[in-house]
């Protein structure tokens, strides 16, 4: 049996060494971490022609959905949705949220999309995280100058 006495400086040695060497080890861990931006997601891409029109619940508004990628794939997506009035002008300076839904399993996704207005009445909400096969909804509240809701439906293979 080796005696506690001994036991210590050879302890002491083995801290010592992991000091010394707790630099490298940092720097080891942080290299696949590295300060390089991750890639840029290529640019959003919205045809000329909707993928689906939609009325609004009153009736009011009509909205012209276009996806990004088209079709919607698993994963992170983006819609644009162009809105006009019974005359088929542009509604600008809405209030528009969206959420991602999934009617049969009752739920959302865990990723809220930011909506902005790229030109008048015409809004981008990005990033739509669809992170499974299904039926969705995108569904739509509307406030500011006009108060509705609206909802686009589609499948994601």
């Amino acid at each position: 049996m080796v005696a506690p006495q001994a036991r210590a400086p050879a302890f002491a040695r083995a801290i010592e060494r992991m000091l010394r060497l707790a630099p490298a080890i940092v720097v080891a861990a942080c290299v696949g971490c590295g300060d390089a931006s991750a890639p840029a997601a290529p640019p959003l891409s919205f045809g000329p022609d909707p993928d689906q029109m939609v009325t609004s619940d009153s009736g009011a508004l009509t909205v012209a959905v276009r996806f990004s990628p088209d079709p919607p794939t698993t994963g992170e997506d983006a819609a644009q949705l162009a809105f006009t009035d019974a005359s088929g002008a542009p509604v600008a300076g809405l209030d528009l949220s969206v959420v991602p839904w999934m009617p049969a399993h009752g739920h959302g996704t865990s990723v809220n999309p930011t909506v902005t207005e790229t030109s008048p009445g015409v809004f981008v909400a990005s990033p739509l995280y669809l992170f499974m096969p299904g039926s969705w909804e995108l569904r739509m509240t509307v406030g500011g100058t006009v108060d509705d809701t609206a909802k686009a439906s589609f499948e994601l293979p």
